[in-house]
């Protein structure tokens, strides 16, 4: 007997959305003082993936490729503007090196998933290109935020020693080896836990959403056995990259610190 998709009704979907309730009255109790927040994410939930819907249904029944890859754009955009929303310190450029960083990672991995491992006709296909962007986008962005947080954490933490190997000789990548040996480390932490425990601690998202579509267990495990390791290949791509960019940036050619250029975001 074939699987059944089952559509939502609106009725069904104000039933989930009043769940965000529970997360209130544990605020109320607790006073957290995250009722305001809560509402506000609640709202901004609703509305922006409905409004995604609306675009993706016009995106998939237009099927033009210069439509998608404007989306695609305005994607990659936001993801590297949102990376730098959630790092404690910023400097001078810090967000056209995190656009860049998720711009060449991610849209490198997708041209790979979509050309050589998945291969689709044409690449352009929105059903493809656009959910396998947006998932390597997503886990990049955190990568890039953890990452730049940490380097900007770790080398105002240990300036004195930094700047201590600089005035002993050394050249400005021994000084800040470790410090970004520590942020591209701790960027790659979360997806490095979501595989180790994949598949019996969480059923991610794409998989599970396609055994709600009726999809063979078997293709939904394949598609996101791909999908992770698209991924973590994304993840350590923008990381790593953002945090060179970052230390050349925070590095002068002569071997000086500048540290004046990391300042606490207000």
């Amino acid at each position: 007997m074939p699987a059944e998709y089952l559509e939502l009704s609106f009725l069904q979907l104000g039933l989930a959305t009043s769940l965000i309730l529970v997360c209130g009255v544990i605020s109320v109790l607790l006073h957290l003082g995250l009722q305001r927040r809560l509402l506000i994410a609640a709202v901004r939930t609703v509305v922006q993936l409905l409004l995604i819907g609306l675009v993706l249904r016009w995106i998939f029944s237009a099927g033009q490729w210069y439509v998608v890859l404007a989306l695609m754009l305005v994607m990659t955009l936001i993801a590297g503007m949102a990376a730098v929303g959630r790092t404690g310190r910023h400097y001078p450029g810090i967000r056209l090196d995190s656009i860049i960083s998720i711009w060449a990672s991610s849209w490198l991995i997708t041209a790979l998933a979509l050309t050589v491992i998945v291969q689709v006709e044409p690449w352009y296909r929105p059903q493809y290109a656009v959910p396998l962007l947006g998932m390597i986008l997503g886990n990049t962005l955190n990568g890039i935020s953890l990452g730049l947080d940490r380097l900007g954490e770790t080398l105002v933490g240990q300036r004195d020693q930094v700047e201590t190997l600089l005035a002993l000789g050394a050249t400005r990548w021994e000084a800040a080896r470790e410090p970004i040996r520590e942020a591209v480390r701790t960027g790659m932490i979360p997806i490095l836990n979501t595989m180790m425990v994949v598949g019996l601690v969480s059923m991610p998202g794409m998989m599970t959403g396609q055994l709600l579509a009726g999809t063979d267990p078997m293709q939904a495990v394949m598609y996101q056995i791909v999908i992770m390791f698209l991924i973590a290949a994304g993840t350590s791509l923008g990381t790593f990259s953002v945090v060179l960019l970052g230390y050349r940036r925070l590095f002068n050619a002569d071997h000086q610190f500048l540290a004046a250029r990391l300042t606490k975001r207000r």
